[in-house]
């Protein structure tokens, strides 16, 4: 019989990483998550017992509480949540069913220090085009729904991350974790590092590769992504904005790597017209 206001993994596991996603929150006890020190992709780390402080800023949004396994404290904050206004149900099994289910998870060691708010902060150049629009969108989409990003003049990418805490990404900087490495470029680096290396994410990687490092023969795809990509800092003279329209495109691309490369279009007319 079906719990109610709850949702499954399997359920779950096709929502994220689109943008209809409801945002995943996490509130193990620091006991329970030192039992496994991985999220649920794009979970936001919350404490069970301050829920009344936290809820707030929920609101407008879906939720899915997540727990050790789906009884020990979900529940609870979920319904708190509802009574705050906030459309929430419980993950059914918890972090231990996602596991079982061989789910992607998020190394928790690998994701940069929060700040007051519990936002990733991340800093790279300005000017973005390939890596610096994908890799932000792949933070988003699976690691911080909530993640801040900056873009400063190249010069200033070190010092803005000593001041802010902020975690620099896709510079020329051989001390950078986050960035090319070999022939991978930045987004090829995070997909393997935070776990999240799918078959559909995988498939992106390389059109991103293709369209960054200017190898358009590793897919077909790649040299779309560069145009599109390129016309839209055309478009944007704010990175930002340039940011919120690039989600758009990758959503568009992920989508595509996930459910829709066997699907084939073609048009070929109307063969009965001018018969009688």
């Amino acid at each position: 019989m079906p719990v109610p206001n709850t949702i499954t993994v399997e359920k779950l596991a096709r929502l994220i990483g689109t943008p209809g996603c409801p945002a995943v929150v996490d509130v193990r006890s620091y006991r329970e998550f030192l039992v496994d020190q991985r999220h649920v992709p794009g979970s936001l780390p919350r404490s069970a017992e301050k829920v009344a402080e936290w809820a707030p800023a929920l609101r407008g949004r879906s939720v899915v509480v997540v727990c050790e396994d789906g009884r020990r404290n979900s529940h609870g904050v979920a319904a708190w949540l509802r009574s705050a206004g906030v459309e929430a149900e419980a993950l059914q099994g918890g972090i231990a069913d996602w596991a079982a289910a061989e789910l992607p998870m998020v190394q928790a060691r690998k994701i940069p220090n929060r700040d007051e708010q519990g936002r990733t902060v991340w800093v790279t150049r300005a000017r973005p085009k390939v890596d610096r629009i994908a890799c932000p969108w792949l933070i988003r989409r699976f690691v911080d729904p909530d993640a801040v990003f900056l873009f400063v003049p190249p010069g200033e990418v070190t010092g803005v991350a000593e001041r802010f805490e902020a975690a620099p990404f896709d510079i020329d900087d051989p001390g950078t974790f986050w960035s090319h490495r070999g022939e991978l470029c930045t987004f090829d680096v995070m997909v393997e590092e935070l776990g999240l290396a799918t078959p559909p994410l995988l498939h992106l990687a390389t059109l991103v590769r293709g369209a960054d490092t200017g190898r358009p023969d590793l897919a077909p795809e790649a040299a779309g992504l560069l145009a599109a990509s390129l016309g839209l800092s055309r478009i944007h003279a704010d990175d930002l904005a340039q940011l919120d329209a690039g989600m758009v495109l990758y959503d568009a691309f992920y989508r595509w790597c996930r459910d829709a490369t066997g699907e084939r279009h073609s048009w070929d007319g109307d063969r009965t017209k001018g018969k009688a």
